[in-house]
């Protein structure tokens, strides 16, 4: 049975997570569920995609993922499970939340709307399909039901946005945070393996000398530092810090290398 990795933005306050894992779980007792995070930014659907993108890869392939930030929960929006040809399968609605993942794990092999209704719950709330429909349906696939029994076939999945992607001034990469991790760490859409050997980086009116740096502790403490994080890209640090609340940036903020 593949591990079963869970991404939301229900938070821990609520029932919510539990009443999704017990779903799917009713259908599949032996499942080894993974969280993720069920702490993405509440209806945040790019934060979610880009948590999502860091994470996968990590997984054996053949692993599902259910990810659930669903606005559009009851609307028109389509609920899908698609594969990729990694073999993974990623469950979730149909609103760009699965595709900087999908493309991670090699791209789509095949998709499907979940329109099956026996692979359904027994509940059919109108707000909350994370645990009467994707989850009984991980639940199902988790357990070996083909994903072509669960749905009728798509030829291509919404794409409304996609992770923003690094450009260039005068020769020089430019980039943007695209996440605040609760260290205060800023993510940047750079990644490591196109920056110059040495350079330096600008954020506003500040410059980081010296990057990449090595490690955290590169740097007096309270002092900024550049270096190449766990997901490849481009991180502002303070050490013993945070970055964020240093510099007063959030996401969105430009980033600028300049080689030395």
């Amino acid at each position: 049975m593949p591990l079963v990795s869970l991404l939301t933005d229900f938070g821990v306050t609520d029932t919510y997570v539990g009443q999704m894992k017990a779903a799917i779980l009713r259908v599949a007792p032996g499942a080894t569920l993974v969280d993720l995070t069920h702490a993405v930014p509440a209806q945040d659907v790019r934060a979610g995609a880009f948590l999502l993108w860091t994470a996968v890869e990590v997984f054996p392939p053949g692993s599902l993922h259910l990810a659930i930030v669903d606005p559009g929960v009851g609307s028109s929006r389509r609920a899908v499970a698609v594969r990729s040809r990694r073999g993974d399968v990623l469950v979730g609605p149909d609103n760009g939340l699965l595709l900087p993942a999908l493309e991670q794990l090699g791209g789509l092999a095949l998709a499907v709307e979940l329109t099956e209704v026996a692979y359904w719950g027994a509940l059919r709330s109108r707000t909350f399909h994370g645990r009467d429909l994707f989850a009984p349906v991980a639940g199902h696939l988790a357990s070996g039901v083909p994903l072509e029994k669960v749905g009728s076939r798509l030829e291509r999945l919404e794409a409304p946005f996609r992770l923003p992607t690094p450009t260039a001034e005068d020769g020089c990469p430019v980039g943007e945070v695209v996440h605040v991790d609760s260290y205060g760490n800023l993510v940047t859409n750079l990644p490591g393996a196109q920056l110059p050997a040495r350079f330096r980086v600008r954020v506003g009116l500040t410059v980081v000398e010296g990057a990449p740096h090595a490690h955290y502790q590169s740097v007096a403490p309270g002092e900024l530092l550049a270096l190449v994080g766990s997901a490849g890209l481009l991180e502002l640090s303070a050490r013993d810090g945070s970055a964020a609340s240093v510099l007063g940036v959030d996401r969105g903020e430009r980033v600028y290398i300049e080689p030395v």
